[in-house]
């Protein structure tokens, strides 16, 4: 996926967590930045750290700019929580996943819930659920960054998707390269962790691929072993 209108800022604090204010690189203006992601992010969103928005002009919008990447040592992380689910959608019609072609939609309804992307064909029919990643330690991807009950009941309702006879998938989605696995973040939320190992077990694919992030695009790289 790409983006327009990408300019070069400084992060300088979250008064709340969907709001940061932001040194523009080319005015010097402080300004307010929407934070498209509502996750903790305390690694990555320090004071004085390189960041990336997108300027955008609407009627109705409280702040001019969306947050978009941020500069982590020699790493770019797109910490855009909406651009997960675009990049799958986009890899899996380019067959990124399944070798025949397949349908697309997104935010499709399975009983009381909605899962993020369904994939159908003549021979499949299956049901993803698609988890952003952001957080990074020593090379080792982590999620979640937070307590997470609605990532716990996504898990539950794959596992019943797939004792219905449909295919299910977690997808991790790393928004960055270089990381030597993916695990549950057990210390952070152990019942995640239960839950995702216990879905498995019960025929839930679980897999992660990390992204090649650029300050305006990002798209789905390589695979990354689950460490469950």
């Amino acid at each position: 996926m790409k983006y327009e209108n990408i300019e070069e800022a400084v992060f300088l604090s979250r008064p709340n967590r969907f709001v940061a204010t932001i040194r523009l690189k080319d005015s010097g203006k402080e300004i307010p930045c929407h934070v498209k992601n509502t996750g903790r992010c305390r690694e990555l969103l320090i004071p004085g750290t390189r960041i990336y928005v997108q300027h955008l002009e609407h009627p109705g919008r409280k702040t001019a700019y969306d947050l978009i990447a941020v500069e982590k040592g020699e790493k770019l992380i797109n910490m855009d929580s909406q651009a997960p689910n675009a990049v799958v959608s986009e890899w899996l019609s380019k067959g990124g996943l399944f070798r025949e072609k397949v349908e697309v939609k997104r935010e499709v309804r399975f009983g009381n819930s909605r899962f993020d992307l369904y994939a159908s064909s003549d021979q499949r029919h299956a049901f993803l659920e698609v988890k952003g990643v952001t957080l990074e330690e020593n090379g080792i991807a982590r999620f979640p960054d937070a307590p997470t009950l609605r990532g716990v009941k996504h898990v539950e309702e794959l596992i019943r998707a797939r004792e219905e006879g449909y295919d299910a998938y977690l997808v991790f989605v790393i928004q960055m390269t270089g990381v030597r696995y993916l695990e549950p973040n057990d210390k952070t939320h152990p019942a995640f962790g239960e839950m995702l190992r216990y879905a498995h077990l019960r025929g839930v694919k679980v897999i992660a691929r990390e992204c090649e992030v650029q300050p305006d695009s990002l798209q789905i790289a390589g695979e990354v072993p689950v460490v469950l």
